[in-house]
């Protein structure tokens, strides 16, 4: 399996902390072990999928899109708040 990362998604890990580095490596592992965990995602979002975490006492959301069965690529990392507005951009 081929994991990419966007730009965007860079940014945003490159800013977490130790604790929620190791949530995001945990979610990471069960999209990989299962690509379509995440929630499926229609209208302007169509193809994404977002899987929800947490991370301590907060719900986090990753974004990821299954480019085939060998490629996925990572598109967004953060809380709950703005997520989706940022996602459109």
């Amino acid at each position: 399996m081929v994991i990419f990362q966007s730009a965007r998604f860079n940014r945003s890990v490159k800013k977490l902390h130790p604790n929620q580095k190791r949530a995001l490596d945990k979610a990471v592992k069960q999209i990989i072990a299962e690509p379509k965990v995440g929630e499926a995602k229609v209208g302007d979002l169509a193809g994404t999928y977002i899987l929800k975490f947490k991370v301590a006492n907060s719900k986090w959301l990753l974004a990821y899109e299954i480019q085939s069965r060998s490629q996925i690529t990572l598109l967004l990392v953060g809380p709950h708040e703005n997520f989706y507005k940022v996602l459109k951009r």
